[in-house]
């Protein structure tokens, strides 16, 4: 529920500073985890990035006050934090699909999209298979993209990594070298600092790294593994909103911040579907 509360909390700053400045850092210290964690798991539950939701958010007041006001559009422009006609109608373009002079002429189809509210509702009929492991450090073997911490760059770089690797040698390589008890290919991002986060297609070894591959040791955990099965993509994504919104909040842990490890099946094709698992570490809540 504490994890439900501080980002809520983190929502409504947002929202009391659509004409404002927004701080990435503001909301990081509110939510009570990393920058690059909060949009992270925001981007999970709301299914966009935070800066598309902030840009929506602007948009749609925007929208309102062009409408329903006597003023300028370039100083609506300015107060939602635009000091360029032309990077404010191309904004304004991209949620609307017309330009904001013609917000104000009768029958102008407008989009509206309201704030994120967040509730606790009975939906039942789901099950969510789980089980709780304690592991040792976990060292893996593979290679390796830069991200940042723009998440709209990220949703386009990872699956374009993913498309590049599955047709090298390499990956065939990765599916060699894996001679531990976590079986299959292994999805994951390290966050070291602001500039170094990188996503990893990997798998957990003991041999040596051959030379164009790297080898990264994840620290000893509690971690909550679900199982998935269907498309990958939509598995993985359904099972990180699950667990923030119905799992986390009445699990009494806590969300740890290693790296999320996603696992797929050792296959000599390329495959989109079938059994996968999630690998998330946790904390216990001190009572």
């Amino acid at each position: 529920m504490e994890w439900l509360k501080r980002l809520s909390q983190s929502i409504d700053y947002i929202e009391n500073n659509l004409d404002g400045t927004i701080s990435y850092e503001e909301i990081s210290k509110i939510a009570d985890c990393s920058i690059y964690s909060f949009q992270r798991m925001f981007s999970y539950i709301a299914g966009i990035p935070l800066a598309e939701y902030i840009r929506r958010r602007r948009m749609t007041a925007a929208a309102f006050e062009i409408q329903t006001k006597e003023i300028k559009i370039m100083d609506i422009a300015l107060k939602y934090g635009y000091t360029s006609p032309t990077a404010f109608n191309r904004a304004f373009q991209s949620i609307h699909g017309v330009a904001p002079t013609l917000a104000r002429s009768e029958g102008t189809l407008l989009e509206a999209y309201p704030r994120i509210s967040l509730s606790i509702s009975v939906s039942g009929g789901e099950s969510m298979k789980y089980r709780i492991e304690k592991k040792g450090p976990i060292r893996i073997v593979g290679i390796r993209t830069g991200l940042q911490e723009n998440f709209e760059y990220n949703f386009k770089v990872v699956p374009e990594f993913w498309n590049e690797t599955l047709k090298k040698e390499d990956y065939f390589k990765i599916c060699n070298l894996n001679n531990q008890s976590l079986k299959g290919i292994l999805g994951l991002t390290v966050y070291e600092n602001p500039k170094e986060i990188y996503y990893y297609i990997a798998t957990s070894t003991d041999k040596n790294a051959p030379k164009n591959m790297l080898e990264y040791t994840i620290p000893s955990a509690t971690w909550v593994i679900f199982e998935c099965n269907g498309n990958f993509k939509e598995s993985i994504q359904t099972i990180f909103k699950k667990f923030l919104t119905e799992w986390l909040p009445f699990s009494n842990y806590e969300y740890a911040g290693l790296p999320d490890i996603e696992i797929y099946p050792i296959s000599k094709s390329h495959i989109a579907s079938g059994y996968s698992e999630v690998w998330i570490a946790i904390n216990k809540v001190s009572e």
